[in-house]
Parts: C-alpha cells; sequence; structure tokens
C-alpha cells in the first residue's frame, strides 16, 4: 500500500534528521559544484583549440538526395 500524503507526519515542515539530511545534500551539491567549476578553470586548456578564420555565411543549395 502507497503511503498518502496525510500519513506522511511531517510533510509541512521538515524537523530533526530529515532537515538536516537536506541541508547536508544541499551543501554537498554545492561544494561539488563549486570543487567543479574550479578543477574545470584551472585543468582545462584552450591552446589546442581550433580557430577559424572563415566563416560559413551561406550554405550552398544541394542536388536533390535520395534516401535509399
Amino acid at each position: 500500500m502507497e503511503p498518502t500524503l496525510e500519513d506522511i507526519s511531517d510533510y509541512d515542515t521538515l524537523k530533526g534528521d530529515k532537515k538536516k539530511t537536506v541541508w547536508t545534500v544541499i551543501i554537498v551539491g554545492i561544494l561539488l559544484g563549486i570543487g567543479y567549476l574550479i578543477a574545470y578553470n584551472t585543468f582545462t586548456d584552450s591552446g589546442d583549440a581550433l580557430h577559424v578564420q572563415d566563416p560559413i555565411k551561406t550554405v550552398p543549395l544541394s542536388k536533390n538526395i535520395a534516401l535509399h
């Protein structure tokens, strides 16, 4: 049998261990995001990127291509 919202004792407000767990998950997520941004900015090397000097301004019309 599935629990209903009325059966959950702290539906409107989180209290105790559940509240600590929610805040822990939020803080860990933020810290992981900050760590990822720092690592990404520190260890990525854009020196090997290809720079395009002649951008495509128009796409030429092609012949009809029959799909098989």
